[in-house]
């Protein structure tokens, strides 16, 4: 597989990391070419990972014409989109002109309702995209979309839930909350600032079988959730999200009722995100200041502190997960399917700081299944529709393993009494 990335960034950066360094003689990688609007940047990934398999080119990701003809340039069959949501599009629609198989971790944006945004659905994540799905059947190509940790790695538990501990999947909720700290900042962002920016006040979206989509107001049900220790409780509100535009397409027809997202935004990171919003500075329409016409959402990223450059001032951990319901032996059963990430463990082994590495496993996995055959499909599809063994069974070899917390449930009660009785206790992932 020859990759065209596209965005040297944080997770642009780490995935590259990932895919040389995990296995340096992998055979399915033939080469990745490191493509980024500021070409010292893609420079100087590639110098710092050293690999020869390694190529920086400059790329601007909103032209749609200059991906084509880098792609076509480099033969490239395989184009990962590492950037912000606001260039999905253009990259998205080159690989569909190329023939190159797609994948990005972020779909396609959404766009609140203008005169009831918090009570009518306007147009969705992913919308876009899955409109274009017949034709990319029609061309027999795949477009792999939301395949970062949250979408992607969390849609691959669900998926391994429906086909390996439920009998019927009730209800899919995401939850994810960490204890990371970074020295000498009161405020940072570990992901891209500016989707943080537009997750966390977008209307969030929940779904249930009775109702279908709906919105509600950011940051709403706040929720204390028992992550596994060291996390902890933590507490979680509503944040808009791929995932419940997601599984609902594929498992409303195994018994889905109801799908959310719920992540763990500190409460003086909400005040900061209000604040920002108040001040008109999350808004991504130009304005003028003297002369120079700027978006002041990128002036924030830009000014911020840049989350890949803080990995060595950070400590912690995040957990990353699925909390399934549902039916299993005729009984209730209630999982929490997760992965733990240590902020200093994934700078040790692949010099990216934690929420970047943990978003860059999961593209990476999926890039090695698909190059293998593993992994088969066409159209626009996401990480559940593809079979999860494959990917579950390399997570621990990339240094990522998965577990699983038995929640309270009458299957948990019937499994703790067989298990005492045979002197045995519950396995994990």
């Amino acid at each position: 597989m020859k990759v065209l990335l596209v965005g040297a960034g944080g997770v642009g950066e780490a995935i590259t990391s990932v895919a040389t360094k995990n296995d340096p003689d992998a055979e399915w990688l033939e080469g990745i070419i490191v493509c980024d609007y500021d070409l010292d940047r893609a420079k100087h990934v590639v110098s710092k990972i050293d690999d020869k398999r390694l190529i920086a080119e400059r790329i601007d990701a909103g032209n749609q014409a200059e991906i084509t003809a880098l792609a076509k340039q480099y033969d490239t069959d395989f184009i990962m989109n590492a950037c912000d949501p606001q260039f999905n599009m253009p990259i998205f629609d080159a690989a569909f002109e190329t023939g190159a198989k797609y994948m990005d971790m972020a779909m396609s944006m959404s766009q609140r309702d203008a005169a009831d945004p918090f009570g009518t659905v306007g147009l969705k994540l992913g919308d876009l995209q899955y409109e274009k799905h017949d034709q990319w059947v029609e061309k027999n190509n795949l477009a792999l979309c939301g395949s970062g940790v949250e979408p992607g790695m969390i849609n691959v538990f669900a998926r391994y839930a429906a086909d390996h501990l439920f009998d019927e999947i009730h209800e899919l909720n995401v939850r994810d909350a960490d204890n990371l700290e970074v020295e000498g900042l009161e405020i940072a962002f570990g992901f891209s600032i500016w989707t943080t920016i537009e997750e966390c006040l977008n209307p969030p979206v929940i779904w249930e079988k009775e109702r279908g989509w709906y919105v509600t107001e950011p940051f709403s049900e706040p929720e204390i959730f028992g992550f596994p220790e060291p996390v902890g409780d933590q507490e979680v509100i509503n944040v808009e999200h791929e995932e419940v535009l997601m599984f609902p397409r594929y498992f409303a027809d195994k018994g889905l009722k109801r799908a959310t997202f719920k992540f763990g935004v500190p409460r003086d990171m909400r005040r900061v995100l209000k604040t920002l919003e108040t001040l008109g500075l999350t808004g991504t329409q130009n304005v003028n200041v003297k002369g120079v016409s700027v978006s002041p959402r990128d002036v924030v990223a830009a000014c911020a502190p840049n989350p890949a450059m803080i990995g060595d001032r950070m400590k912690g951990q995040l957990s990353a997960g699925v909390w399934v319901k549902g039916i299993k032996d005729g009984k209730e059963r209630n999982v929490y399917i997760y992965q733990m990430v240590d902020n200093e463990t994934c700078m040790k082994i692949y010099g990216s700081q934690a929420v970047l590495a943990q978003t860059a496993v999961g593209p990476v996995i999926m890039m090695e299944l698909l190059s293998k055959g593993l992994w088969k499909g066409k159209g626009v599809l996401g990480p559940e529709n593809f079979e999860s063994t494959p990917f579950m069974e390399r997570l621990p070899s990339y240094g990522f393993p998965s577990s699983m917390k038995e929640m309270e449930s009458e299957y948990k009660k019937a499994a703790d009494a067989k298990a005492f009785e045979k002197g045995f206790e519950h396995k994990s992932l």
